[in-house]
């Protein structure tokens, strides 16, 4: 059992309200919480260190059920381990999340009829710092809400001076070593937000357009090319056909005339060229296409920009200054007044990326970008995993894993916003390059600038694992918390996130990987497994819930849907069944400490102890062991289970209701079972309280007289366990159901008193037919007893005097239906198992199904007889 020396019971029991209230518990719980310390990580404590970062929300942001469903794995994660004497910290933090925040204060300024460059740089910047100290950050307090035992001393943002710091130093180091590099290629650009975004942040949908088939060229040397985005041709520089394509050998080489305008394009040969899509002939244009672009260098072709950055046609003139979309019309109304247009389709249904931010369509724009060449990076974040160094949780995820990095393209990382850690690059009048580090000074002078753009923001959230723990300074915190023990994030960002993190962790930490296990969990859908969605309608706030049902319900409803790598789907209903659990644990709790349950003093020995005894304590330790295995696979489903089987089923539904016959005898059986009731109890809650944290630190420190369940010890497993109070328990239970599917069956409601007789002699339940009759609502038999029915169950035998109580002949009837309804479906059960060819055919599952039928149409067959046999005669 539990050690009890720091937790003695208070002198007088103190008073629980009637109902739980969680709205004015959890508040000034949590606070109490923080003001006490017990979330604070020391650096210099000798105790073994679990180290866990937050996912930085963004300083936009608000917590979702997304946020919920994650923050408490982790919480659970990280109460459990200061419970088991880990020094513990889950850092928090947050992103400055540079679109989304740059987004946010020029909508502002437009109320005001201004842009941000009516402000300039340096006054923009000024008004987002001051937008993120008046309105930013409110996650934080919403954290607080959830019960997140983060350590607030620590919190970090993505800005400030030190991950600043951090950001200009590897910048610094990759660009020596020749990691970092400038470059025009293309990129992803959003005319919207007007910048590069990189290709995990551009959001694939099916849109309707139209597929036009455009004739190049005259006479016998003509060419039909198909586009979804027509006016592009403005910009196509070459068609390309395969080098085996018969049909287009004799055109390879020659110039054809690109229609609309007074150019003339060569026919180029590529084998990136499908020969059986379409015509076999493809438009190429570099400037607007990233495949384009890459034969576009094979054949040393000219890249033609034809759109500005907000999307605009900057070239020839009968279509210059629309827009991409007016454009597409009007030259497809053109091509087709020349006759060059061969075939139209509309709608065409395709798959058009978009900016995952502000929606927009996303153009393919040739552009002199920053990037990182991600070569080395990649592989040695790779062989991390594949060598042991970092685990995958679930395993099966490794293969998305390797996918991703093993064919990683060098990473865009400028962006071309003003809010965001500037590029620290300066140019010299005379073409001179110059990258500054923290320590450096920026070159000043006559023609001296700094380059306009910033950092991708996930460069600096690559860091966060070492950053935020004073890396590049080498402090007391990195020594003691790098690397952390376990990152928990969303299968969704191990693009964005994970990989980065992992290949940054590597490379400025000497090869030592920033976490030892990544568990990935899944997104949080409605309870239909629909993606939540305000478009959709069935998006949730998740403060609505906490609201109304309280913090440890929602908790437990995320926790209790948390396999491994899947999808969480969530109904509000369910929320209301985890706020009945916790009125469950609230109310068994209030009645053992009404009879006097204690942790004063040690537990008897087993000897001393009631097989009932015996069992609750053989199942409780049975639970810890099993809950700790299910910790450590990281299966908080399974372990959420589990908990809630045994305290309500076992010792809320069982344990307490056989020790309600004790507690009316009184006496030292009483006392043995206030003392046993008060030990389960005390470890149940211990165990229950990483995931329902308010609840229970509630009714624990009431119970034990404890300081707080977060610093209280874990419970550990005694090793103790009695298979046979276990089997007699069972034994009892299994009489007890019987019976009250018996009395249901009849149709007695539950509080009817019956006269009965129990012939429990030579059996062992023998000591227990006081709590038999009490939980059954059975009489002593009495002068005038009449055995009416007679029902067999586990060895003993309970007869019931049904007189007056139920129609014999309509109860007859009725079970006699049931019964040829069950025979009836066992005899299609053999039949299909006993059909060869049915069992080569069908797959496992449905045989199994089948298999299952059978065993129940065999159980219902031999119940219903039994109830059959047990009425008295008509």
């Amino acid at each position: 059992m539990t050690e009890n020396a720091q937790q003695q019971p208070p002198a007088t029991t103190p008073e629980l309200p009637t109902q739980y209230a969680p709205a004015e518990v959890e508040g000034p719980l949590y606070e109490r919480w923080v003001e006490r310390g017990y979330f604070s990580a020391d650096e210099k404590s000798e105790k073994p260190p679990y180290a866990v970062v937050i996912p930085p929300p963004n300083v936009t942001g608000a917590l979702h059920l997304g946020h919920a469903f994650e923050h408490t794995l982790i919480d659970a994660l990280t109460r459990r381990k200061r419970m088991q004497g880990h020094e513990t910290l889950w850092q928090p933090g947050m992103d400055h999340a540079g679109i989304a925040t740059q987004n946010v204060v020029e909508r502002e300024l437009a109320k005001e009829g201004k842009s941000r460059h009516d402000l300039g740089r340096e006054a923009f910047i000024e008004r987002v710092w001051k937008w993120k100290g008046e309105s930013g950050g409110q996650i934080s307090g919403q954290m607080r809400r959830l019960g997140d035992g983060v350590d607030w001393q620590r919190e970090r943002f993505t800005m400030d001076e030190g991950l600043s710091q951090a950001v200009q130093t590897i910048f610094k180091k990759l660009y020596d070593d020749e990691l970092i590099y400038r470059a025009e290629r293309i990129i992803n650009w959003c005319p919207r937000c007007l910048t590069a975004i990189s290709d995990i942040e551009v959001e694939y949908q099916d849109d309707d357009g139209e597929l036009v088939s455009i004739k190049y060229g005259e006479g016998e040397e003509t060419l039909v090319v198909a586009t979804t985005r027509a006016e592009t041709m403005l910009g196509d520089t070459a068609v390309a056909v395969h080098p085996d394509d018969e049909r287009y050998q004799h055109l390879v080489g020659k110039q054809i005339k690109l229609p609309l305008t007074d150019r003339t394009i060569p026919v180029v040969a590529d084998e990136h060229v499908d020969p059986e899509f379409g015509t076999g002939a493809v438009k190429v244009t570099p400037a607007h296409d990233p495949n384009d672009f890459e034969i576009g260098r094979r054949h040393s072709l000219p890249n033609i920009a034809v759109m500005d950055e907000q999307a605009v046609i900057t070239a020839h003139g009968p279509f210059q200054g629309l827009d991409r979309l007016e454009a597409r019309s009007a030259i497809v109304a053109a091509l087709r007044a020349e006759g060059r247009v061969v075939a139209e389709k509309r709608p065409y249904t395709h798959s058009v990326g978009h900016c995952s931010r502000c929606k927009t369509t996303v153009e393919p724009r040739l552009s002199m970008q920053w990037w990182v060449k991600v070569g080395p990076l990649a592989k040695a974040a790779g062989d991390a995993v594949r060598d042991g160094k970092v685990k995958i949780h679930p395993q099966e995820m490794e293969k998305r894993y390797f996918d991703w990095v093993d064919n990683l393209h060098d990473w865009c990382i400028s962006r071309q916003l003003w809010w965001g850690h500037r590029i620290p690059v300066w140019y010299g009048p005379n073409g001179e390059i110059v990258c500054v580090g923290p320590d450096d000074e920026a070159p000043t002078g006559e023609g001296w600038r700094q380059d306009n753009d910033v950092l991708d923001t996930w460069f600096s959230s690559g860091l966060w694992p070492f950053s935020t723990l004073g890396w590049p300074e080498q402090t007391e915190s990195l020594a003691k918390f790098y690397p952390n023990s376990v990152l928990v994030t969303g299968y969704d960002i191990l693009f964005f996130w994970v990989a980065r993190m992992m290949m940054f962790g590597l490379y400025a930490m000497d090869g030592t990987p920033p976490f030892h296990t990544i568990v990935l969990h899944g997104m949080v859908r409605d309870q239909f497994g629909k993606k939540m969605s305000k478009s959709f309608g069935n998006a949730v706030n998740p403060l609505d819930w906490m609201d109304k049902y309280g913090s440890d319900a929602l908790r437990f409803t995320l926790a209790r849907g948390a396999n491994p790598g899947t999808d969480v789907p969530i109904g509000e209903d369910w929320v209301q069944g985890s706020r009945n659990f916790a009125n469950k644990i609230w109310n068994a709790t209030r009645f053992a400490m009404m009879n006097g349950a204690t942790i004063e003093g040690d537990l008897p020995p087993a000897e001393q102890l009631s097989a009932t005894d015996r069992w609750v304590l053989s199942r409780l330790n049975a639970t810890v062991a099993e809950v700790d295995a299910l910790y450590d696979d990281f299966q908080f489903a399974k372990l959420s289970d589990a908990l809630f089987h045994f305290a309500w089923d076992e010792v809320f539904d069982w344990y307490v209701e056989l020790s309600k016959t004790t507690f009316m005898a009184g006496g030292e059986g009483a006392k043995v079972s206030a003392r046993v009731l008060g030990e389960v109890l005390d470890v149940t809650l211990r165990l229950l309280h990483p995931i329902v944290p308010f609840v229970t630190e509630t009714l624990w420190t009431a119970l034990t007289g404890g300081e707080s369940l977060v610093i209280a010890d874990w419970p550990a497993d005694s090793g103790f366990r009695d298979p046979a109070a276990e089997r007699e328990i069972e034994t009892l239970q299994q009489v007890i159901t019987e019976v009250r599917r018996f009395r249901a069956d009849q149709g007695l409601q539950p509080g009817q008193k019956v006269p009965a007789r129990l012939a429990l002699d030579g059996t062992a339940l023998a000591p227990h037919e006081a709590a038999i009759r009490q939980l059954l609502r059975l009489l002593p038999e009495g002068d005038a007893f009449t055995a009416t029915a007679t029902l067999p169950v586990s060895g003993a035998t309970v007869a019931l005097d049904l007189s007056g109580t139920i129609d014999v002949a309509a109860e007859r009837k009725r079970l006699a239906k049931d019964l040829a309804a069950a025979e009836k479906e066992k005899a299609q059960a053999e039949a299909k198992l006993g059909n060869e060819a049915f069992l080569a055919k069908a797959p496992d599952q449905v045989v199994d199904k089948i298999r299952g039928r059978l065993t129940k149409a065999e159980g219902d067959i031999a119940r219903l007889t039994a109830q059959l046999a047990a009425l008295p005669a008509a």
